[in-house]
Parts: structure tokens; C-alpha cells; sequence
């Protein structure tokens, strides 16, 4: 686990230092990495969780997570008395190896949380936007394969949109002015669902998946969502395609808004 820690500013590298957080329990300790990256690293993650899991523990990306969940996970795994703020990964590192030296030489205790023994959580800052972090059971899930939405357009007629289902919440239709930015485009449309998760966009620019855009949803009531986004599903379709985009806003103000909103749509009766 030691080395794996030192190595992660090579496998994960950040235009910004990284946000290391390192908690350590009676039974286990919980890395968390906050760092900005231009796109979603799959590859590098997947050679992450590997290697986790290789070492004993296990990989958790917090965003795939509910937003309940994931609130879950940090209080129960990411706070308490001997919680450390660190600067680089070797200081993490030699943090994290004493205490796990310690666990090893110890009367056995009772079975923990899943997380395991050791697990390492991200969270990205996608161009300054956060975005969480997860912990699996020893073996990591398949990724949920995406599901076709149902949606009635404007016309009565029943079409159906794909999006990823990697964070769950109820979705609701919607027809919700927003634009969204690329290092290149900028790009007014209109989202057509939305749940806590994300929301689809029937456009005909379609950023690749990985991608990262920054989005600014204007709500009925006046308000407005703004920050980064994941692609997270492209829809080639040249009457009904688009973009299915993953929120990857984690700060209070953004969640509260949102949760307002779905609130609203759910107390509204259907018409």
C-alpha cells in the first residue's frame, strides 16, 4: 500500500496539488484524494483499483454514489479525532503504512464496514468544479449498464433516452433552458430529464464520453445550477440524440438548489 500511495501523483497527476485526506480507525484507514483533472482518467482508475485491491483494499468513487450514501460514507469513514491533512503523497503514505503495521501485529477485531481494511477514496475537481469518491466490497461492481428512459414528447408520441444509471435518483421530464461550454463550444440547448445524478440533453454537439463541460441550468423559479459535468452517454440519433452528463458539483449551495427543484417536481401532481 505504501508504494501504491507514493505512486499515485504519477498515476493520477493533477495541474494542482491534490487535497489528501488520510483517517485512520481501530480496524481500518480511508485515503481521500481530491484532485483536478481535465477528464474522467478511466484507465488510470481502472489500473488503480487493481492495484487496490491487489494491496487488501478497496477503490471508492464517491460521486457513482447517491448523494445520501455518499454523505453516509464520509461521516462514518472520513471524520473523527485522528483524521490528517496532508501535502504530498509520501507524508500520506508513511501516515497510512504505520497505521496498517499497527492493525497487522494487533488482536484480531471484529469485521468492519466493507470498505476493508484500507480504501482509497476520489474526488475529482474537474476545471475547479468537485466531484466525490466510493468504497466497493472487496470485489468491485460490474458498472450498471445504461438504461433507456421513457419520455413523452411535446407531440404525445413516447421516445426513449439512454443514460447511464451509475447514480440513481428518480428522473423527471423536463424542458429546462441551459447551456453548457467546452474548451471549444459554447452550446444553448435544453435538457429534457433530469434527477440528482444529471440530466440528458437532446443536442446535436455531442462532446465525447470522459469529456468534461460546465453547465449552467436555468430553473423555473429563477434560479440557476452551475459547474462541471461528466458525459457520461452520447446518443447518435439524428432527431432524438444527445448527451447524457453526470452533475460533478458536490458543494452544499448546488445540492441544496437541485434538491429543491426535485422536491417541487415531485409534489407536483402529474398532468
Amino acid at each position: 500500500m505504501r508504494e501504491l500511495v507514493e505512486g499515485l501523483g504519477a498515476l493520477l497527476p493533477s495541474p494542482k496539488p491534490p487535497g489528501i485526506l488520510v483517517a485512520l480507525r481501530e480496524a481500518e484507514a480511508t485515503l481521500e484524494l481530491k484532485l483536478e483533472a481535465p477528464s474522467y482518467p478511466r484507465t488510470a482508475l481502472e489500473s488503480l483499483s487493481q492495484q487496490v485491491q491487489q494491496s487488501g483494499g478497496t477503490l471508492v468513487e464517491l460521486w457513482r454514489l447517491p448523494k445520501a450514501v455518499r454523505d453516509e460514507f464520509r461521516t462514518h469513514s472520513l471524520t473523527g479525532p485522528d483524521t490528517h491533512e496532508l501535502e504530498d503523497f509520501e507524508a500520506a503514505a508513511i501516515v497510512l503504512h504505520g497505521h496498517l503495521q499497527q492493525l497487522a501485529v494487533r488482536e484480531p477485531v471484529p469485521e468492519g464496514p466493507p470498505s476493508g481494511p484500507a480504501s482509497v477514496t476520489i474526488d475529482f475537481f474537474a476545471k475547479g468544479a468537485q466531484a466525490p469518491a466510493q468504497p466497493e466490497t472487496a470485489k468491485e461492481p460490474e458498472a450498471p449498464a445504461p438504461a433507456q428512459v421513457e419520455e413523452e414528447d411535446q407531440e404525445g408520441t413516447r421516445t426513449y433516452e439512454t443514460f447511464d444509471t451509475q447514480r440513481q435518483g428518480r428522473r423527471f421530464a423536463v424542458k429546462l433552458e441551459m447551456e453548457f461550454r467546452t474548451e471549444l463550444d459554447f452550446v444553448r440547448e435544453h435538457a429534457t430529464n433530469i434527477s440528482n445524478g444529471g440530466l440528458f440533453v437532446r443536442t446535436a454537439h455531442r462532446p465525447p464520453v470522459d469529456s468534461v463541460v460546465t453547465v449552467q441550468v436555468k430553473l423555473p423559479n429563477g434560479e440557476r445550477l452551475q459547474g462541471d459535468a461528466l458525459v457520461v452517454h452520447v446518443v447518435d440519433d439524428p432527431y432524438k440524440g444527445g448527451v447524457g452528463l453526470a452533475f460533478l458539483n458536490d458543494e452544499p449551495t448546488f445540492a441544496e438548489t437541485l434538491d429543491r427543484y426535485l422536491a417541487s417536481l415531485a409534489s407536483t401532481p402529474a398532468s
